[in-house]
């Protein structure tokens, strides 16, 4: 992960493609010539005409994601009309008009109160305290797919992303919200075709997400359970004011494949990065007490989630000294905040010391302020069952093709393996 300057990554109007394919093979590289250039720069997305504001400074990036001038949705920005960005990502990935509202009108992208108010709803699914109470499942869970990697081997390799690293997670979510195990290979597809390039790619599956969740929705009226969904259900039902219909599917959706994709991918790029790192795993093997920092670490240094959900100023403004108008969208990069000298020292360098003792993150990897992933807590509990486990059960464990030939996937502001093939011993 160099540092070097890039001057190809601009095109003539001096933006940024966030699709670029140099971009997309080493972001880290590229995000730091983009955050030295200056504090923000134009980008553009795929599929999206309207200009983008890249802010990629630690400082600059905590500002955009704390303060309350910055909104999830352009109709919160007062006095004015501004075009609604997503409704471009909408049109370009094929969203029929239909589904489209499960898309924009969930937790992650509204504001103010009814954001507070849906996230009460759930907030204490995923509390300290009960996330402490959930690790003997989630080791049991780890165990048992550890148990069938060895079978699962061709010619002395396994696939982890298929046979672990995605397994893991979206058992754990489901088991939570109420999904049934039998259901469960149908949302791992329905996640897959999230993330797919092909336009339309996303149309069916999203129908039949949608479609599920209804049927879902009504057999646990008529069989209640002791999961998250049904305690949804009852606070729609009970106070139609505090849950609509659409706010209750989109909950569900978002809490599953927001439940396990950023995980999944930290357990990856993770298992990548300790083993290609001797000394850290080394380290780490010595002081297993070492982990929860580790996580965090590895969460700066290659965490999966590279920009956040797009911002509207909501009146004008400054970052970094530069003009921010009303109604302009920023995204804030945290791959370039994670990776900045202002902040961290060496921050190239992955330290498995490098953060304190404790639950407070210097790190943005899990976002920051009122949009703070609500899952954070699970996540790292479940990378730190995940990567113990792993490196116990499996002491000579080591990538089974060379890291440059490591295949990711092609999308914009992430940071994904396609798969990790491994060999156990």
């Amino acid at each position: 992960m160099s540092t070097q300057a890039d001057p190809h990554l601009t095109g003539a109007d001096g933006s940024v493609d966030m699709a670029d394919p140099a971009l997309l093979a080493d972001p880290y590289r590229g995000y730091s010539w983009i955050r030295e250039r200056a504090p923000m720069t134009r980008g553009t997305f795929p599929g999206i005409a309207s200009p983008i504001w890249l802010v990629t400074r630690y400082d600059d990036v905590m500002t955009v994601l704390s303060d309350r001038r910055f909104v999830n949705n352009p109709a919160s920005v007062p006095g004015m009309h501004v075009a609604d960005i997503r409704e471009e990502f909408i049109r370009a990935r094929g969203i029929p008009p239909e589904c489209a509202r499960y898309v924009l009108d969930g937790m992650l992208t509204i504001d103010g109160d009814d954001h507070i108010r849906l996230r009460r709803l759930v907030s204490r699914a995923f509390t300290a305290r009960h996330v402490a109470e959930l690790r003997p499942r989630i080791e049991e869970i780890t165990e048992r797919l550890l148990d069938g990697l060895a079978p699962a081997t061709e010619d002395g390799v396994v696939e982890l992303m298929e046979r672990f690293a995605y397994p893991l997670p979206i058992t754990v979510i489901c088991e939570l919200v109420g999904i049934p195990e039998e259901d469960r290979p149908r949302w791992r597809e329905w996640s897959a075709a999230l993330v797919s390039p092909e336009p339309g790619a996303l149309a069916m599956p999203l129908r039949e997400m949608v479609a599920y969740i209804q049927e879902l929705i009504e057999q646990r009226r008529a069989e209640p359970a002791d999961d998250l969904l049904t305690g949804l259900i009852r606070a729609h039902d009970e106070d139609g004011d505090r849950l609509s219909d659409t706010e209750l599917i989109t909950m569900v959706f978002t809490l599953v494949i927001a439940g396990h994709e950023t995980t999944a991918h930290l357990i990856g790029n993770g298992t990548v990065a300790l083993l290609t790192h001797p000394d850290q795993l080394a380290l780490l093997r010595d002081d297993p007490g070492l982990m929860p920092r580790a996580v965090h670490e590895l969460m700066r240094w290659c965490g999966p989630v590279h920009g956040t959900a797009l911002r509207y100023a909501t009146e004008d403004l400054e970052i970094g000294g530069m003009p921010v108008r009303r109604g302009e969208a920023v995204t804030a990069v945290l791959a370039g905040a994670n990776h900045d000298p202002r902040r961290f020292d060496a921050p190239e360098r992955l330290d498995l010391t490098r953060e304190p003792d404790g639950r407070r993150e210097s790190h943005v990897g899990f976002g920051h302020g009122l949009h703070y992933c609500l899952g954070a807590a699970l996540a790292r509990q479940e990378g730190e069952v995940a990567f113990e486990a792993l490196l116990r059960r499996f002491p000579d464990l080591a990538l089974a093709v060379d890291p440059n030939d490591l295949v990711r996937q092609p999308v914009p502001a992430a940071w994904r393996l396609a798969r990790l093939p491994l060999r156990l011993a």
